[in-house]
């Protein structure tokens, strides 16, 4: 595996900067016209409240709730699409979708809104990921989001603080891993180059491994006995006839 498939493009800045955009118009609106947009959030366990699945990561109470999503939702949208291209589009898409539906059904009856259910998809699908890639690079980003986003995982259960939207923050976590399952990445497999990286090897019929002991000490590998020794000649039990021809021999002498 190389590194060929980290490749920048505009979008690695333009759709986190654009969904971010978005967010602050959206609560600009509200504001400046005095809209309430709560009431297009998650209500749990009823059907008006299945609109909310869709409306609510872009609906934010305040300032302070909308600034806190937008850091974090700028630089896990951007890690994402560089890091995971091929798959960035569906993790978001379907982070947003599934997590929203977990949320309308375990969650408390109130109106469920914020994007910080995605932000739980991105953080859990870019820490599992790496982990199952075993890419070093990969394997480096997901403990980096452990040390600056770790935090996070205290918010997934109830009572910690009564504001926020436990099951929102519950479901994105649940929704990353099973989408960090789901979506496989080939294109992070590391290439088997020698025989004992093949999940199947057997050291036991390996040339090389049968020179080494139980204990890792080098040993000759025993001479084979033959049951019969060959012998120095060769012998038939065809019969072989010899017929003698006498040499016929010009005894002429040359004349002086």
């Amino acid at each position: 595996m190389n590194d060929n498939h980290f490749k920048y493009s505009n979008s690695v800045l333009a759709l986190p900067l654009f969904s971010v955009w978005f967010l602050w118009f959206v609560y600009w609106l509200e504001i400046r016209f005095g809209f309430d947009f709560d009431k297009n959030g998650i209500y749990p366990r009823t059907f008006s409240g299945l609109q909310g699945i869709f409306f609510s990561p872009f609906i934010h109470a305040d300032i302070d709730h909308l600034y806190n999503n937008s850091i974090p939702l700028l630089i896990l949208l951007a890690a994402l699409r560089y890091f995971y291209s091929r798959q960035s589009m569906a993790v978001i898409g379907y982070g947003i979708l599934l997590s929203g539906l977990m949320t309308w059904v375990i969650g408390r009856e109130n109106y469920h809104i914020g994007a910080s259910g995605l932000i739980y998809v991105l953080v859990s699908f870019i820490f599992f990921k790496g982990i199952q890639t075993k890419y070093y690079r990969l394997v480096a980003l997901s403990l980096t989001v452990v040390v600056v986003y770790g935090g996070l995982v205290w918010y997934i259960f109830p009572k910690v603080e009564e504001k926020i939207s436990w099951e929102g923050h519950l479901a994105g976590l649940i929704t990353g891993f099973v989408l960090s399952l789901i979506y496989k990445t080939p294109e992070y497999k590391k290439i088997i180059k020698y025989d004992w990286e093949h999940p199947d090897f057997n050291p036991q019929e390996d040339k090389f491994m049968q020179r080494f002991d139980e204990n890792g000490d080098f040993v000759n590998i025993p001479k084979v006995e033959l049951e019969d020794e060959f012998p120095p000649y060769y012998s038939s039990g065809f019969p072989v006839n010899y017929e003698i021809v006498e040499n016929e021999k010009n005894e002429s002498t040359p004349e002086s």
